[in-house]
Parts: structure tokens; C-alpha cells; sequence
């Protein structure tokens, strides 16, 4: 059978009858059936990935009952650890299998601990479950962006990630708060030479355009008041002893800071000693007061998890009750994403499957959905090394775990108007299938162990797997956020039937080999047709969005 062209299948939502709107859709509770499709979509979008038999266990509850274990924290991941000594380098101060994080630091060391940390974030990734807390931390990772080759010590960025983590689904206030203070961001947006004597203005222009307020028709900041906001900011450092930032006053700026008008001529008043530190907590307050502030995280949620185009109707809508939830919460997270994930609009058809996966989406995702068994933590070295080829494949394809290419995150995410089509393209495209391919057939191995894609006991966890029909359903709905063609089905289906019209070629194959799983002429039939089948449906366009 020849093979169906598939490629332009996938499009942009047109215009629909309302005209030049998307949806009017909103906020409004989801009221509708909650079926399989429903949760799937809602898991796609807030895991990387998810298993066939932890979505049977979701299947039996409300809607509400989902939100709210997604929302639900997950406990704190062990630190990582000395996975790095070998023949060629020892850690003088840190044994293997313990961890670095509070460790001297180690200018040698330093760049296998990064490996490490990059390693152990990604397994935490790969072990997220029930929760929406990883995908949390790693927005936050993107909103709040650092670069781990920038920072220049390993422990840093634990204790970055650690505050990520900490504010994941907590105050957004209190986040802004306390990422100014972090040293990782001190020593990224160079904070800790911000002094009275050369004020310096990196954080203070970050703080208002890319992490609070943005840019746009109705943000109208200064110039000066970047000044203004460097010259409150003067004073913290950091101390590389104990991985911490402290408030020195005999740095900082004790003059009067005055605003421009669209701070409402706001003037910070300049004070001594230790009471300095509380400058930032006014502009901080000063920044919470603008309601572009609201509007801006909205707007950022809402292109992580919905869909990148925001047109009138969406900002009506959908933004601005985000926003006013926000600001009427005190800034808390949790009610915010608990609106959005439980609107009618969150399941609006014309969200469906209208975003790309991005590279550790897809990556970490296929490893899950897979459940690709990976070494355990008391083999820690070759389970980060396991875990390190899956990131690194991930930053092949253009999205590198705690290294960003700037303070404004990865383009997909900004970079307007492509967006998330930006995760494609005729380098990282190929880079996805060879990923796929890779743990299909040989897998990847190193040490003696391996990782790969087990058709096998994938397809044997299916409701009815000698039946090519509901064999391919059950994947195609795991899989795929889309439905596929009836020719693409049927195509996939002739792979199984290795061109044969009957339904039998395939249920006395995977018969035979049920009866006789050690056989193997009778495994490898069903194994070669499997991965044919699995090869072509993970290369099609639907397997790419979420």
C-alpha cells in the first residue's frame, strides 16, 4: 500500500463563524461531557507524558478531582550527587553517591557538577507523576531565566532550582521577592556589582520588561526608572562559602529614588543601615500596584499551557479574568492555573492538539509513555548517564535544561509571531526521529546498560492487542492529541498485516507469539511489524502536538 502523503494534514484554526475570532470561549466552568479525550488533552498539556495505567487510574474521576491532584505539590526530589569520579578525576571533597550542593567549590569539579545537576533534573522530569509541579519549575525556569555556563558554579543553580521549585505553585509576589535576593540571579543579571559607586542596570531593566510587567502598547516605563529601580537595588552580594546573598548597607544607595509618571511619580524614600533591604520590598510593591503586572503573567500562562495567539476575544475572555483572579488572590499561583485548567476555553476544540511539543516534551514524554526503564538510584552513575542522553537529546534539539540561550528563555515561548513553530525545523525535525528510531530498534546503550522503547509490553498493556483494529485505536488515543485520517489508520493497519487484507495475519501472529513468547521466529514477526507500525505513527505530523 502506498504510503499517505500526511504532512499538510496539520493546520492553523481558521477563522470561525464569530468572524474574526478564534473562540469566545472563556473562564466559564467546563460544564460540558468529561470524557477520555477531556483528561487527555488537560494531561498532555500539564505532564511530560504520561502511561497508559496511570491514566487508567485517572479515568474514574471528576474533572475537579483531576485539577486538583494535578495542583497538588510533589514531594522534594533528593539533591543530586557525585555521579562524575572516574578513572580520569576524583572529587577530593565529595565521595561518589553523595551530594556536591553544599560542597566547597571546586573549579575542576565544577563543570561535571553541572553535568550532574542537568542529569538529576532531568530524571526529575521523567519521575514527575501526578503533579503539574515540574512542568510548574520549569516555566519558572523560563520566565526567570538563568544560564548555568554564566553563573559558574553548580551550587548556584541547586539552589535556583530549589527556589523554582519552592514557589512553583506558591505567591508570585513573594517569588519576585525572593529571585531578586537568589545568588544564582545576583551573580547571572550581575546584582552582586550593583553598588552606589557604579550602580549597574541589568536586573533592574529584567525585573520590569521581562519579569513583572513586560513590554507592550501599555507599559510605558522609563529609562529613568530603571536608574531609579538599579539605584534601590544597590548593596546585595553573595557569599560563595555558604551558596547565599546577604544585604551589605555600606553598598547601597541611601538617596531619595524618584519614578516617572506612569509609576503615579512614585519616590522611594533613601534609608540607612539594614533597613535599606527594604527599598526593594517597595518597588516591589511599587511593581505589583501596575495592573499590566497581572495582565503580563496571564498572558504567559496562558501561551505555556492553551495556545500561543492571544486576539481580542482570548484577552477579553480569558486574560483579564486571569489577571483580576491574580491581583484578587494576592498573587497567588494555584487559583490562577485552577481557572484556566477547569474553563470551558481550556477545552475548546480550537485548542486541541494546536501546539508543538517541545523538545523536552517530547523527549521526556516519549520515554514515559513508553515506561522505558531506567537504572535505579543505587546505580546512580549510570543512571544519570541514562538520563543525561535523553537531556541531551533535548538540547540537540533546541531546548538545553538550565542553559537558555538568554535571560528572556527559549524563543518558542516569546519570539512572536512563529512561536512554538520555532521547535521545528529541517535540523531538529530529523533530530526527533532519529531519537524515536534510536530507542526503537538497537536503543541506547553505555556501561552495559540500555534504554529503550518496549513495543512488546506497550502494546500487551492494550485492552484487546490481537485485535489490529482496537490495537491501533488504543495507541493512536495515547499517542496522538489528534485523530488520524482513515487512510493513515488503514495504512498502519496493513503494516501489522504485513500487506494482507484479513484481520488473522495479525491475531495468529501475535497468538503464536503470546503462546510461545520465548519463540523467536514468533517474537520477531510480531516485533518487526510493531516497530514498522510504531516507526511511522511517532514520524507523523500528530505525534508532534500537544
Amino acid at each position: 500500500m502506498k504510503k499517505p502523503k500526511v504532512l499538510k494534514r496539520v493546520k492553523k484554526v481558521e477563522l470561525n463563524q464569530q468572524g474574526s475570532f478564534r473562540t469566545l470561549s472563556g473562564v466559564e466552568h467546563f460544564a460540558a461531557v468529561w470524557d477520555e479525550p477531556k483528561l487527555r488533552h488537560l494531561l498532555r498539556r500539564t505532564l511530560f507524558g504520561f502511561k497508559q495505567d496511570d491514566f487508567t487510574s485517572w479515568k474514574g474521576k471528576s474533572m475537579a478531582e483531576v485539577v486538583q491532584l494535578l495542583l497538588s505539590p510533589s514531594p522534594t526530589p533528593l539533591p543530586p550527587v557525585n555521579n562524575y569520579n572516574d578513572t580520569n578525576f576524583s572529587d577530593p571533597t565529595v565521595p561518589a553517591g553523595q551530594t556536591w550542593v553544599n560542597a566547597p567549590y571546586d573549579g575542576n569539579a565544577n563543570g561535571r557538577r553541572n553535568s550532574s545537576l542537568k542529569s538529576w533534573w532531568l530524571g526529575n522530569l521523567l519521575q514527575q507523576n501526578s503533579s503539574i509541579h515540574e512542568k510548574m519549575t520549569l516555566f519558572w525556569h523560563n520566565h526567570f531565566a538563568t544560564e548555568a555556563q554564566d553563573v559558574g558554579d553548580a551550587r548556584y543553580m541547586y539552589k535556583y532550582y530549589s527556589l523554582l521549585r519552592k514557589y512553583a505553585l506558591g505567591n508570585f509576589k513573594e517569588f519576585v521577592l525572593e529571585i531578586t535576593k537568589d545568588p544564582a540571579m545576583l551573580r547571572y543579571l550581575n546584582g552582586y556589582l550593583n553598588t552606589k559607586t557604579a550602580p549597574d542596570e541589568n536586573y533592574a531593566r529584567e525585573l520590569q520588561e521581562l519579569f513583572t510587567l513586560g513590554k507592550g502598547p501599555l507599559v510605558f516605563y522609563t529609562e529613568a526608572d530603571v536608574r531609579a529601580a538599579a539605584r534601590v537595588l544597590t548593596g546585595y552580594t553573595v557569599n560563595a562559602t555558604t551558596i547565599s546573598s546577604a544585604f551589605d548597607p555600606n553598598r547601597h544607595d541611601t538617596g531619595n529614588k524618584q519614578f516617572s509618571t506612569y509609576y503615579q511619580n512614585k519616590v522611594i524614600l533613601g534609608k540607612t543601615g539594614v533597613n535599606g533591604a527594604k527599598e526593594t520590598e517597595e518597588l516591589i510593591d511599587m511593581l505589583f500596584l501596575q495592573e499590566e503586572t497581572a495582565l503580563f503573567l496571564a498572558r504567559k500562562l496562558y501561551r505555556f499551557f492553551v495556545y500561543y495567539e492571544i486576539d481580542a476575544a482570548t484577552e477579553a475572555n480569558v486574560i483579564v479574568p486571569m489577571a483580576n483572579l491574580f491581583r484578587a488572590s494576592k498573587y497567588e499561583i494555584k487559583p490562577v492555573l485552577e481557572l484556566l485548567l477547569s474553563s470551558t476555553h481550556f477545552y475548546d476544540p480550537v485548542n486541541v492538539a494546536g501546539m508543538i511539543k517541545s523538545p523536552l516534551d517530547y523527549c521526556v514524554g516519549l520515554c514515559k509513555e513508553f515506561k522505558m526503564q531506567f537504572p535505579d538510584s543505587t546505580d546512580f552513575a549510570n543512571q544519570y548517564l541514562m538520563y543525561d542522553y535523553i537531556r541531551t537529546q533535548a538540547s540537540n534539539m533546541q531546548q538545553n535544561l538550565a542553559d537558555p540561550p538568554s535571560v528572556s528563555g527559549w524563543p518558542a515561548y516569546y519570539q512572536a509571531p512563529q512561536f512554538h513553530e520555532l521547535w521545528i525545523n529541517s535540523d531538529t525535525l530529523p533530530r526527533r526521529n532519529q531519537l524515536m528510531n534510536i530507542l526503537l530498534t538497537s536503543g541506547y546503550t553505555r556501561n552495559g546498560k540500555k534504554i529503550f522503547i518496549d513495543v512488546l509490553t506497550y502494546v500487551n498493556a492494550l485492552s484487546n492487542p490481537g485485535n489490529p483494529n482496537l490495537l491501533i485505536r488504543d495507541t493512536v488515543a495515547h499517542l496522538c492529541a489528534i485523530g488520524l485520517t482513515a487512510e493513515v489508520i488503514q495504512f498502519l493497519k496493513s503494516i501489522l498485516l504485513s500487506g494482507q487484507s484479513t484481520d488473522s495475519y495479525w491475531t495468529d501472529a501475535w497468538t503464536s507469539y503470546k503462546a510461545n513468547p520465548t519463540n523467536v521466529v514468533a517474537r520477531n514477526m510480531v516485533l518487526s511489524r510493531l516497530n514498522s507500525m510504531f516507526s511511522y505513527l511517532m514520524n507523523l505530523p500528530e505525534y508532534q502536538l500537544s
